[in-house]
């Protein structure tokens, strides 16, 4: 018996039924929600399948799915264009500022995704926009150019969101192709953007494939845009209609578990073809070695055309959003910028909202919650990397899968779960803080145990031979030889986790009640009482505290790197 019971099967099976926990009874309780016939808490609640009835029967579902499908697939190929194109100039091409594209790519990705719509509505919204006031005027227009309240409104302020995503992935793809083929088609007489066409594009269909799939994915669940553009524009999909389900008098949790999985068999259908789709990359295989670097492309005149393609997208999708904010957050009340606006800037918004009865207990719950879910969730995982990574134990795999089944779930899903799990089983943390706290470790956990395996595999695993030899544990072992060679993909990890945390809200505004409100909560409060200015001093706030956390979390991994 000693012999299949020691210290690393015991670790193997702890990691095991808390993952299970994380993932699994959420599932369970979802599907059990779903096909209840009375409220939650109600006894001799009988087993039926109305709530299925009611949703597929209603006259206005298959509008919901079509809406949801449409928006996710514009999403999808509007921020795949535009950071495909940002991509393969930054990475492939001689277009000058190139650097500079590279930080303002990334700009969005620290905004948090309701503040970026608080944004496009303040530029495109038909009464108000800034962007529609000032082409009204300059063209004598008698009504607005641009509606944000549409479906092609909802698509620009999701795709500008997501695009940072898309300019990662294909950079990387870019960065790691081999040109040869490339090289050959241009000897043989091919133009540069014929080759791009009928060469490049195809050798990365895979990757290309895999990054809409993902995005679509990003689309489906999205919550912010459909929350603050479609309800108002009474454009209906399934992250709304779930929210509304359970925000109605009397709340009906059983559509809204009905809609949600719904909505769940869809993402994790998209995950799934992803997953195969990337099983076969191996065939575009094209990568020459390690020290290789991409040929760049002479684009001639043609490099100063991208330049101001680029210029022209960094305008719409980060100055202008961003001066916006800024813009909004100094004045008294809303307008476009004039010289009598100009006049009354004040620092008043700020004060408003440092004062705010929830403001000290927001932007705690935020804090304790980003560096709290972030922490765990890659200690977490940096041992789920070990054990299917370096350990022979058996089932390391089973623990891998089951620890990636949340990227499945959609945020408005987690939180319609959890609703039904702890509102069921004796656990009395509905409520709390403690329930953010294992959503967000729930939501988050596929990220880090990406980012950990990672890194895992590049570890020798000698140094961990050594370690045992010279008589050290395996907890001793992890500790001081695995977990500092982990820094550099733990901090990364940890600082794409604690932002994504910090900014969350799809799953907070299911689960928050007064005590336990956070930043995203208190931004979606003050929107919703039409206090614009002080929710993007709000904003402004938010970014500055995330970039702070991000800056010390890499100076603290560099010295706890050095010192050990």
């Amino acid at each position: 018996m000693g012999r299949f019971i020691n210290a690393q099967t015991v670790i193997l099976l702890g990691c095991s039924l808390f993952v299970l926990y994380l993932a699994g009874i959420p599932l369970v309780m979802l599907l059990y929600g779903s096909v209840r016939s009375a409220p939650i808490g109600e006894p001799g609640a009988a087993y039926t399948i109305q709530n299925y009835i009611k949703a597929y029967f209603d006259r206005e579902f298959y509008l919901l799915f079509w809406n949801s499908i449409k928006y996710a697939l514009g999403t999808c190929l509007v921020s795949f264009a535009i950071g495909t194109f940002l991509a393969w100039v930054n990475e492939r091409t001689n277009t000058p500022f190139k650097k500079l594209f590279l930080v303002m790519a990334l700009i969005p990705f620290i905004i948090p995704g309701i503040l970026s719509t608080i944004a496009w509505i303040l530029l495109l919204s038909p009464k108000i926009g800034l962007i529609n006031l000032v082409v009204k005027n300059a063209l004598g227009l008698e009504s607005a150019p641009f509606n944000i309240y549409s479906m092609g409104g909802m698509i620009w302020a999701e795709a500008i969101h997501l695009y940072p995503l898309v300019f990662l992935l294909m950079s990387a793809s870019f960065r790691n192709m081999d040109t040869s083929l490339e090289e050959a088609a241009l000897t043989a007489g091919s133009s540069t953007f014929t080759t791009l066409r009928r060469v490049t594009l195809p050798l990365m269909r895979p990757a290309m494939f895999g990054v809409l799939l993902v995005m679509f994915v990003r689309g489906i669940e999205a919550f912010e845009v459909p929350a603050l553009v479609g309800v108002p524009a009474k454009i209906s999909v399934f992250t709304t209609k779930i929210f509304l389900a359970i925000h109605q008098f009397p709340s009906d949790f059983g559509l809204a578990g009905a809609y949600a999985v719904t909505l769940l068999i869809i993402s994790g259908a998209g995950v799934l073809i992803y997953q195969r789709v990337t099983k076969r990359t191996e065939r575009f295989a094209t990568v020459t070695g390690k020290g290789y670097r991409p040929r760049v492309i002479d684009l001639g005149p043609w490099k100063w055309v991208t330049c101001f393609i680029a210029f022209l997208i960094f305008l719409l999708a980060v100055i202008m959003p961003v001066f916006i904010l800024l813009w909004s957050s100094f004045i008294p009340f809303y307008g476009i910028p004039s010289r009598e606006l100009l006049a009354k800037v004040t620092l008043a918004n700020y004060h408003y909202v440092l004062t705010y009865p929830l403001a000290l207990t927001a932007f705690k719950n935020s804090f304790l919650l980003s560096v709290g879910s972030a922490t765990l969730v890659m200690l977490l995982t940096s041992v789920i990397a070990w054990i299917t990574v370096k350990s022979k134990i058996p089932g390391g795999v089973f623990l891998d899968n089951l620890a990636f089944i949340p990227i499945a779930m959609p945020g408005i899903v987690l939180g319609v779960s959890l609703i039904w799990v702890y509102l069921t089983l004796p656990i009395p943390i509905y409520g709390t803080i403690w329930v953010l706290l294992l959503a967000y470790i729930t939501k988050f956990m596929p990220y880090g145990i990406r980012s950990s395996s990672a890194t895992m595999i590049q570890i020798n695993k000698e140094l961990e031979e050594a370690s045992m030899t010279s008589g050290g544990t395996w907890f001793q072992t992890f500790r001081k030889i695995i977990l500092p060679l982990l820094m550099p993909g733990f901090v990364a990890g940890w600082i794409y986790i604690s932002i994504i945390s910090l900014r969350e809200l799809s799953t907070s505004i299911l689960l928050y009640s007064y005590n336990s409100t956070v930043l995203s909560i208190m931004a979606f409060d003050l929107w919703e009482g039409g206090q614009y200015t002080y929710v993007c001093a709000l904003g402004v706030l938010m970014v500055l505290l995330l970039v702070a956390m991000a800056v010390v979390a890499r100076k603290l991994g560099a010295r706890i790197g050095i010192a050990e």
